[in-house]
């Protein structure tokens, strides 16, 4: 499987088509907000060489169901693979290193769905 990290199109060894696309859903608590303007510096530069997008970042919300956090994140990336190379990247762990102390934080890496949809 060929990744890229500039948001290119990826194609696997036995597909025709781009593949699915990776995101970080992150449902985040912030307890010192000047400390985070620190993890969020530091990440922002992180998430672009991955070819990171933010399509939720942060927001009104109305949680219908189950527990809410303060703040919402969706973070796209060119692929599920590459999200996890972000995540696990040693310039990502130091940014996390950050936010540890100053927030709670609940991450889901999840692959993208592209297959039929209801009604279709």
């Amino acid at each position: 499987m060929s990744s890229t990290r500039d948001g290119g199109p990826l194609f696997s060894d036995e597909e025709e088509g781009p593949m699915a696309k990776g995101y970080w859903i992150a449902r985040v608590d912030v307890h010192d907000p000047e400390t985070y303007k620190g993890y969020s510096e530091a990440a922002g530069p992180i998430f672009a060489e991955y070819g990171g997008r933010f399509l939720v970042r942060g927001g009104e919300f109305d949680a219908v169901e189950g527990t809410a956090r303060a703040r919402n994140v969706v973070l796209e990336f060119p692929s599920y693979e590459v999200a996890q190379e972000c995540y696990r990247s040693d310039a990502y762990q130091r940014a996390r290193a950050i936010r540890g102390p100053v927030a709670e934080a609940d991450i889901l890496l999840i692959d993208g769905y592209d297959g039929p949809q209801p009604g279709s």
